[in-house]
C-alpha cells in the first residue's frame, strides 16, 4: 500500500519531535496537539488512524511520570476510535476500555469540564454498544447525567442540549414491555421539554431546532390513546424547528424535518374535530414535503435517506389513489 500524505506527515512529525531539544513534556504536548488537529477535521478514516498513532506515541513517552497527559492521550485515542467508521464493535469496545482507564486519572487531576466531556463521550460509546448487548443503556444514561452536573444550561447550553437529546433518545431505545415502554416514552418527551425550557430560539438556534425536531419524533410515535393530539403537538414542534432549518443554510436538517412532518401529516385528519372526514389535504401537503426532501437527499448523495423517502412517497400515492377511488364510488 502506498503511504498517504497524512501517514508520511505523521512519521515525519514523530521523527522531528524525537530529535527536538524540547523537554519531554513539550514533546508530549506537541504530539497531542498534532493529533487533535487531525481529529477535529478528518478528511478520511486514515486521518483518524494517524491521530491514534500520534496519541499512542504521546502515551508511550508519558510513561508513569505524566499521568494527566497520559490520560489526555488516552481520551484522544478513545475519541478517534469511536469516530472511525466500523461495521462491528471492536473499535467501540476499545474506546470504552480506554475511556474507563482515563477517567479515574482525570477525576483526580483534570478540570470538571474535562472530566464531564469524557463522561459525555463514554455515554455515547456505551449507547452505541447497547444494540449489540455489549453495554447497558442505564450506564449510558448515568454517564450523561454525571456530565450534566458540570454542563449546566447557564454555562454550557450546547452541551446541555446535546446531553438531554442523548438521554431522551436513550430512554426511547430501552427494550421494555408495553407498560414500561409507555413510561420510557413519557420520560423521553419530558426530557426534551425540560431542555426546551432553557434552550431558546434566539440564543441557541441550532440546538433548539434539534430538540424540537426530535421532540416531534417522540410525540409522533408515542403509544397513546390520543394520537391526533400527539400528531398536532408533533407538527407544532416541527414548525418550531423549521424556524431555524431551511433548504439554503441547512438542507439536510431541513429535509429531515420536512420528511418527519410529512409522516405526521400522513396520519392526521384535515379537521381534527371530524376525523371521519379523512385527510386529502394533509396527504397532498405530505406529498409535497416528501418530494422536496427526496430532491435534497438525492442532490446531496444521501441515497439511503432518499430511498426511504421514495418508499414513503410510494405508500402515500397508493393511499391517495385508494381514497380517490373510494370517493368516486360514492
Amino acid at each position: 500500500m502506498i503511504p498517504s500524505i497524512t501517514d508520511s506527515t505523521v512519521k515525519a512529525a514523530i521523527a522531528a519531535i524525537s530529535s527536538e531539544s524540547a523537554t519531554t513534556q513539550e514533546k508530549i504536548e506537541m504530539l497531542i496537539e498534532l493529533a487533535q488537529g487531525l481529529q477535529k477535521k478528518p478528511q478520511t478514516a486514515q486521518d483518524l488512524w494517524s491521530a491514534v498513532r500520534l496519541y499512542e506515541r504521546a502515551n508511550e513517552i508519558c510513561g508513569e511520570d505524566y499521568p494527566l497527559l497520559k490520560a489526555r492521550a488516552k481520551v484522544g485515542i478513545a475519541g478517534a476510535l469511536k469516530t472511525i467508521p466500523d461495521e462491528g464493535t471492536k473499535l467501540l469496545l476499545e474506546a470504552k476500555t480506554v475511556y474507563k482507564e482515563a477517567l479515574p486519572i482525570l477525576q483526580q487531576l483534570a478540570s470538571p469540564e474535562e472530566v464531564a466531556e469524557a463522561q459525555m463521550n463514554l455515554g455515547l460509546v456505551l449507547q452505541s454498544l447497547v444494540p449489540f448487548n455489549l453495554a447497558k443503556i442505564s450506564d449510558s444514561i448515568k454517564a450523561y447525567q454525571e456530565a450534566l452536573r458540570v454542563f449546566t444550561w447557564q454555562n454550557y447550553p450546547q452541551e446541555y442540549a446535546i446531553l438531554h437529546n442523548n438521554i431522551a433518545i436513550a430512554y426511547l431505545s430501552i427494550p421494555a414491555g408495553l407498560e414500561q415502554k409507555h413510561l420510557c416514552e413519557g420520560l423521553a418527551v419530558q426530557t426534551f421539554e425540560s431542555a426546551l425550557k432553557q434552550i431558546n430560539l434566539i440564543d441557541n438556534p441550532r440546538e433548539y431546532a434539534m430538540l424540537q425536531n426530535n421532540l416531534g419524533n417522540a410525540l409522533q410515535y408515542l403509544q397513546s390513546i390520543h394520537p391526533i393530539e400527539n400528531n398536532l403537538r408533533a407538527i407544532a414542534a416541527y414548525n418550531e424547528a423549521l424556524k431555524v432549518r431551511n433548504s439554503h443554510d441547512t438542507p439536510l436538517e431541513y429535509a429531515n424535518t420536512i420528511s418527519n412532518k410529512a409522516n405526521a401529516l400522513f396520519n392526521l385528519p384535515d379537521d381534527p374535530q371530524s376525523p371521519e372526514s379523512g385527510n386529502p389535504q394533509n396527504l397532498l401537503k405530505a406529498r409535497n414535503y416528501y418530494q422536496e426532501a427526496w430532491r435534497i437527499y438525492t442532490q446531496s448523495q444521501h441515497l439511503e435517506q432518499a430511498q426511504l423517502v421514495a418508499q414513503a412517497l410510494q405508500e402515500l400515492e397508493i393511499e391517495i389513489n385508494i381514497r380517490d377511488e373510494a370517493g368516486m364510488e360514492t
